[in-house]
């Protein structure tokens, strides 16, 4: 599956223009959509990417709150679902199937991003449910800190599972224009604690394999995602 799992980052390299690779492939249904940022086109700042946590209450329905644990610690992403309801949605609806359950970061894009959500610890690409709309316009950037659906380069509304955490800055991932390779990937949710995990994961030693380029050559482990609040 690699053919069709050409990365975004990959092709960033080849178009300026990122893109994630493992983006599902095969699953029960079609591919996933895209999540939305600020509203003014600005993310809201990263806490451990240089930002502040604690502008919104507490409990706030808009913007849910996850926890990722992983094999080298753990991340908490705050989602925005006022920008990127169907997006926010979908995710939690994995999440509440236990999809990521001892799931893997299976590609790392140094000082680009990470990818996971897709593939077991054998390596097996889990099923999937319909691919959703691309909420990519809802003026979100794929700035460090961030995270966003995967898809592939050339089907605006393929995103299922898979996720990428921006490492730094991306533009070339934004939305620009209504074309595949234009339209961007959609961003949902911000860092909130855990940057360092997340650096941590993108000084991992890597290899390629018959499935994968650029895989950690020690499995990093998604244990599990679960709603804090």
């Amino acid at each position: 599956m690699a053919d069709r799992s050409t990365s975004i980052f990959a092709s960033l390299c080849i178009l300026l223009c990122l893109a994630l690779i493992g983006c599902n492939k095969g699953g029960e249904n079609s591919p996933p959509h895209e999540a939305t940022g600020d509203g003014q086109g600005n993310n809201p700042s990263v806490a451990g990417g240089g930002g502040q946590e604690g502008s919104q209450p507490k409990t706030d329905p808009s913007r849910p709150v996850v926890l990722i644990e992983t094999s080298l610690g753990n991340i908490t992403v705050r989602l925005d679902k006022e920008k990127a309801p169907l997006t926010v949605d979908n995710f939690l609806g994995y999440v509440d199937a236990s999809h990521y359950d001892q799931t893997i970061i299976h590609q790392v894009y140094k000082d680009q991003g990470i990818v996971g959500g897709g593939y077991d610890v054998k390596m097996r690409e889990k099923a999937t449910r319909t691919p959703i709309l691309n909420e990519a316009r809802n003026g979100l950037k794929n700035l460090r800190g961030t995270i966003s659906m995967v898809r592939y380069p050339d089907a605006i509304d393929s995103a299922t599972c898979q996720f990428f955490i921006n490492v730094s800055d991306n533009p070339a991932l934004d939305y620009k224009d209504g074309t595949p390779e234009g339209y961007g990937y959609c961003v949902f949710g911000e860092i909130v604690e855990g940057m360092d995990v997340v650096d941590q994961i993108n000084a991992a030693p890597l290899h390629d394999t018959a499935e994968f380029e650029r895989t950690p050559v020690e499995p990093i482990v998604i244990k599990t995602i679960r709603l804090l609040r």
